[in-house]
């Protein structure tokens, strides 16, 4: 089997990369990705190589490079991970998250259906379906929660799944959709809260929480996530959704003091500032339906996957440094000298 994955430089993507390909020998993995800000060519530098992987440099919005990419490469399954993700960034820019989020997906199904793709999926997010209020622990999303978007990031990503439930009806493209809560594990862009707060705290900087810290969300380590993607798109059920979540709810106060113990800093370096425009009170997802029809088990407690994630990070402080200074975004383009000079020899 071959599979088209995009978004493969990012957080989420290349750590499902580095899954996959050690897993499944015998399948062929293409990766594509823009190398956009969060995009870093050097969370999946070390596969290259690998007999059963590629990169390939491109954009999902750009129909005829995707065109040929399928043309050339037959694909049976795409897994669509790219997607533009920071919520503060959708809040002042929408459009780019409009484009990338949406007009990237029907690209890519578009493809699907021209070049007949055995099976799409689309990696969505439990904020398509809005928030929970504080005081109602017993309230998780399911999968008929109605979707009730707060962010144009969230609306974008909403918007997106439904196109592909369009077109699951509509042409009969055989698809699934996964929705998880908020990620944490290793190579995460440091503008998300995780490596902003152990990235600052190890320089003894101010960290900022926005507004009291009370809201609250559910974490789930990358590696489960994407063993529960894998699983979803092997298994699944064609037009299904399925959630994804951690049971790991915590106040973002609590994760930042959770860090900030672990590295044996001081909680006075935590710093309160004004809260973010619509922020969402409280997430959690029911996760039920892809455990018991799939067999889906969270391998990460809490503990062991934050001990372990904060671990990786104070070990690989040059990888958060070259994201922090910029040098990050050569990567890509001084491999492709290397690989030349190689080919000139």
């Amino acid at each position: 089997m071959k599979y088209l994955i995009t978004g493969g430089a990012g957080f989420i993507g290349s750590n499902y990369l580095h899954y996959v390909v050690e897993k499944y020998k015998e399948d062929f993995f293409v990766c594509i990705d823009a190398l956009t800000y969060a995009g870093n060519y050097n969370n999946i530098k070390e596969l290259e190589g690998k007999k059963n992987y590629k990169f390939v440099h491109g954009d999902i919005t750009d129909r005829k490079k995707i065109n040929e990419l399928f043309e050339q490469e037959k694909f049976d399954v795409v897994i669509n991970f790219a997607a533009e993700s920071h919520v503060d960034n959708s809040i002042k820019n929408p459009e780019i998250f409009l484009t990338t989020n949406i007009i990237g997906t029907e690209v890519l199904m578009d493809a699907c259906l021209k070049y007949e793709i055995k099976r799409y999926h689309q990696v969505s997010t439990d904020e398509v379906y809005g928030d929970l209020p504080l005081n109602r622990k017993d309230l998780k999303f399911t999968e008929q929660t109605p979707i009730h978007t707060s962010s144009p990031y969230s609306t974008s990503k909403a918007s997106a799944d439904l196109l592909v439930m369009a077109y699951h009806r509509t042409y009969g493209l055989n698809t699934t959709i996964s929705r998880c809560s908020n990620n944490y594990g290793p190579y995460q862009f440091p503008e998300k809260l995780i490596p902003v707060v152990i990235s600052k705290a190890l320089k003894n900087e101010k960290i900022p929480v926005y507004g009291t810290g009370e809201n609250v969300r559910d974490w789930i380590h990358v590696h489960d996530h994407n063993v529960g993607v894998d699983l979803i798109v092997r298994k699944g059920k064609s037009g299904e959704i399925y959630n994804l979540g951690g049971h790991a709810e915590r106040t973002n106060l609590e994760m930042v003091k959770t860090i900030l113990k672990h590295l044996g800093k001081k909680e006075e370096l935590i710093s309160f500032v004004e809260d973010r425009k619509g922020h969402d009170l409280r997430y959690a997802i029911d996760s039920s339906k892809v455990e018991k029809e799939l067999g889906w088990k969270r391998e990460y407690t809490f503990e062991e996957g934050m001990k372990e994630t904060i671990d990786w990070y104070i070990h690989n402080q040059e990888w958060l440094e070259n994201i922090l200074s910029g040098e990050y975004k050569k990567a890509y383009s001084e491999e492709k000298d290397n690989l030349a000079e190689k080919n000139n020899k």
